[in-house]
């Protein structure tokens, strides 16, 4: 299928370094482009090449990014110069976590049912667990916990990553895909793709606070740095609903682009990647309203918020990954 992304805020630079550098960095997979390309101050300032296929990028404090390539059995690092090197993955490479000081990355075997702890130096095991079936997202918790949305066995998978056990399994709605970790309210966000709504879990009693109902095939959950709003991506509906926090409920519906998927949020503005759009549509949260889209490369489906590497030591949160499948 022929997509034209729609021209608005910002131009598609030529390709260059993808150092990143400012407080509002992002970095945007795009599928069917196979680009990595780095988005600040609302336009695309450098984009790199890729891997056909990209699917998840991730990104630890020191503004180093990580990409999966489910079919190329590979993930491909890109340091802050933008040089960038591959590392095997013996399995379908799909979901990612990193920790924070890039010691560590945890990889969801998309068709082998497992996590893989992965070192980023050479990408050699250092351990692995049985997971429920499909794993999709994955997102680090507090304590050491890492969280694993098992899209076909209806369940988030709780993993203790210092000794690689699953010592949980929460169910959740049909067809959970996307993860957010608010570190406030200690709660994660579950977008439910089939059932249309999103699971709401008391991370430190292990235990299920709510079920709230979201629009059509919500893909992507993203929470605003105060805990206050959640914005998930309705693929079908091509908008994204706004939840409160507090009230659990929906405040507004907001139209994006077509088939949005990933999304992030940076100060009161979501970025939400439009797959069948071929942009990124930036929502405002305080009028509710899109104020503008920043063309990208063909099938933009993950996107990742970026640390400045000057302020890395002071980064004590873990980076969530995008999303897309």
């Amino acid at each position: 299928m022929r997509r034209c992304a729609m021209l608005a805020i910002g131009l598609i630079a030529v390709s260059g370094p993808l150092g990143f550098a400012g407080a509002q960095d992002l970095a945007v997979v795009s599928q069917q482009g196979a680009r990595v390309s780095r988005i600040a101050a609302g336009a695309v300032t450098a984009a790199l090449a890729v891997t056909a296929s990209p699917a998840v990028v991730a990104a630890d404090a020191s503004g180093r990014l990580y990409i999966s390539h489910p079919d190329g059995h590979a993930i491909t690092v890109v340091a802050p110069d933008g040089s960038a090197r591959h590392l095997p993955f013996a399995g379908q490479a799909f979901g990612l976590a990193v920790e924070p000081d890039g010691r560590a990355i945890y990889v969801g075997d998309w068709s082998g049912n497992r996590v893989v702890r992965i070192a980023p130096s050479d990408g050699a095991v250092e351990g692995e667990v049985a997971v429920g079936r499909d794993p999709a997202h994955l997102t680090l918790g507090e304590d050491g916990r890492l969280y694993v949305a098992e899209r076909e066995s209806r369940s988030v998978g709780v993993i203790d990553t210092r000794r690689m056990v699953r010592v949980a399994a929460l169910s959740v709605g049909d067809g959970p895909f996307a993860l957010a970790y608010d570190p406030i309210r200690r709660r994660l966000y579950v977008a439910n793709v089939r059932s249309n709504d999103m699971t709401v879990i008391d991370t430190a009693g292990g235990r299920i606070l709510a079920t709230v109902p979201a629009g059509p095939s919500p893909y992507g959950v993203a929470i605003s740095a105060d805990g206050a709003r959640i914005v998930v991506t309705d693929q079908h509906a091509a908008s994204v609903s706004v939840i409160d926090a507090d009230a659990l409920s929906i405040t507004a519906t907001v139209p994006v682009g077509k088939y949005p998927e990933g999304v992030v949020i940076r100060g009161d503005r979501a970025y939400v990647a439009n797959w069948f759009s071929d942009d990124i549509a930036i929502v405002d949260l305080t009028s509710l309203t899109t104020v503008g889209r920043i063309p990208v490369a063909e099938g933009p489906r993950s996107i990742v918020a970026v640390p400045p590497a000057a302020a890395a030591s002071t980064l004590a949160g873990r980076a969530t990954p995008g999303i897309a499948r």
